[in-house]
Order: C-alpha cells, then sequence, then structure tokens
C-alpha cells in the first residue's frame, strides 16, 4: 500500500458552477495551487469540501478528476456516507483511481447507534475493498456526524485490520482524545484538524494536521511543520482565528475568493449559504492585515 500520508493536509473546498455542480476546473487549479504552496497533501471531499452535499455521481466524477490533474498519492478522499453502498461504492473508485487514503465518516443519520454496527459498517468497507487496499482513515466529527469512534472503537478495528486502518483525522477538537489514540498506537496516523498542534505534532506524536484553514495559510503551516517557525504558525493561528464563531465552510470559500480574486469561489452549496457581503470585505481586510 501507499505510504502513510504525513504533514500539513488542506481539507480543500470545492467550488461549485451555477448549477450547483463541482466546479472542476476551478477545483483543480485550486488543488494545484495548494500541492505548490505549502500543502503536503489534500484531504478532497471532506467537510470543507462539502461531500455530503453532493450526489455520488458528483463525487465520482471529482474523484475522477483529481486523480486524473493532481498527484494522487498526496491525496486522500472522503468517501464516508450514510448508505453502505454509497460508502462503498466511493471507496472502490478511490482505490481503483490509486488515492493515497480513503477518509471514513461513520454512518450518520441513525444516532445512539452501537459500536457493533459501526464496526459492521467499517468491515463492510474493508471486504469490500480487499482486492485494492486503499488505506482507509477513519473520520471523527460527533458535533456534525453524531456517531463517535470511540478510543475501544478505534482499537478494536486497528486490531481487526492492521493492515488497512492506518489513521484517523479527528475534527471534536479533544486533544485528549488525540494524544490518548497516538500514545495508544504507534505508528497509528492521528490527525488533528487544528493548526495549533503542529509545533507538538513536530515530536512524532501527531501525523500533521489536516485543516479547513490550510486552505488559506498552508504556506505558513509548512514554515512551522517542516521547519519548526513559531512566528510562522502564531500567524497562521491568527488567520484561523479568524472565524471562531461563524459558519466555516462559506467562510473559508469567502476567504478563498479573495484570495484567488475570483467571486464564484465564495458560494456553498445549499443549504450552507454564502457570508453577507459586509463580513466577506471584513475578512478580506483581516486576512491581508494578519500577513502584514
Amino acid at each position: 500500500m501507499t505510504a502513510p500520508l504525513r504533514g500539513v493536509i488542506a481539507a480543500i473546498a470545492t467550488p461549485i458552477t451555477a448549477d450547483q455542480k463541482p466546479d472542476e476546473a476551478r477545483f483543480l487549479k485550486l488543488g494545484q495551487y495548494l500541492l505548490d504552496n505549502g500543502c503536503d497533501a489534500l484531504n478532497v471531499l471532506g467537510t470543507t469540501g462539502e461531500a455530503t452535499s453532493f450526489a455520488l455521481g458528483h463525487r465520482l466524477s471529482l474523484m475522477s478528476a483529481a486523480a486524473g490533474k493532481l498527484d494522487r498519492k498526496r491525496m486522500m478522499v472522503g468517501t464516508g456516507a450514510a448508505a453502505l453502498g454509497d460508502a462503498i461504492a466511493l471507496t472502490r473508485h478511490a482505490a481503483e483511481l490509486g488515492f493515497a487514503g480513503a477518509l471514513v465518516l461513520p454512518p450518520f443519520y441513525y444516532k445512539g447507534v452501537s459500536e457493533d454496527g459501526v464496526f459492521a459498517y467499517v468491515s463492510a468497507i474493508v471486504a469490500a475493498t480487499a482486492a485494492t487496499p486503499v488505506p482507509l482513515y477513519l473520520y471523527h466529527y460527533p458535533a456534525l456526524s453524531g456517531v463517535p469512534y470511540t478510543p475501544e472503537l478505534v482499537g478494536r478495528l486497528i486490531e481487526a485490520f492492521p493492515a488497512r486502518i492506518v489513521g484517523l483525522k479527528d475534527s471534536s477538537g479533544d486533544l485528549p482524545f488525540e494524544r490518548l489514540l497516538a500514545e495508544r498506537h504507534k505508528g497509528f496516523s492521528v490527525f488533528p484538524a487544528n493548526e495549533a498542534t503542529l509545533l507538538e505534532g513536530r515530536s512524532g506524536l501527531f501525523a500533521g494536521c489536516i485543516s479547513a484553514t490550510c486552505n488559506l495559510n498552508a504556506d505558513l503551516c509548512a514554515k512551522a511543520w517542516h521547519g519548526g517557525d513559531v512566528e510562522a504558525l502564531a500567524t497562521a493561528v491568527s488567520i484561523r482565528k479568524l472565524f471562531d464563531g461563524k459558519p466555516l465552510v462559506a467562510g473559508v470559500k469567502a476567504g478563498l475568493a479573495h484570495v484567488h480574486r475570483d467571486s464564484a469561489i465564495a458560494q456553498p452549496m445549499p443549504p450552507l449559504t454564502a457570508w453577507p457581503q459586509a463580513e466577506a470585505v471584513d475578512l478580506s481586510a483581516r486576512l491581508d492585515a494578519a500577513r502584514g
């Protein structure tokens, strides 16, 4: 299998067309820009990429476009879905295209499901992709999914499928949870979603970070991760804080629209809505000021 991903990973946003489909041309341009400007890898079709707002066919198409034009060995792709059959189809496609990994949300419609149920879901994905064994990263985001990957479940999955379950992205912000997994399972790649952890991660505890705001500060994060640059990280974190308490996905898109001088990027998929113009203008000024 592909070597585990490490470093600064942007949860890349997905620009959309006027008829509310992934804008593949803009996406590819943004993806290459990020890979050329600080990102070690990309998380395609994650939460920031609005994966669960797109139809299955649109997700499959964007995956094909990304694998055809960008470095597939520097990309993991979100393949989780509420329907097991969709998750299997997406993960198989990721495997066949040669992505470096698949990031798997737990099934997220029914709440209060048992760990046995989530284990069965992941087990089915593992079995269905055995012929082309793409590495699987678990995606822990209980605030949105409502279904956690508990430490006990993570350990059970690693024990059952040690060659396939290679890491976890944690978007809960629970640093003790992240440390527990990293310390308990040596060689298991734990990715916090906050770039503030990058300097701590350089010790070998974490594999890097997978962050929405790396769409806007990846160059600074790279200086921190690869060179231990404290000042660069402080600036990166100050950029992240511009979104505190505000809708993050639409905010990242507003920031990208400013940075790339392309207003079309600002529009999210329904049910998300774009930031009000006044807030977007204020964000643009603050982004510029953060970089001096």
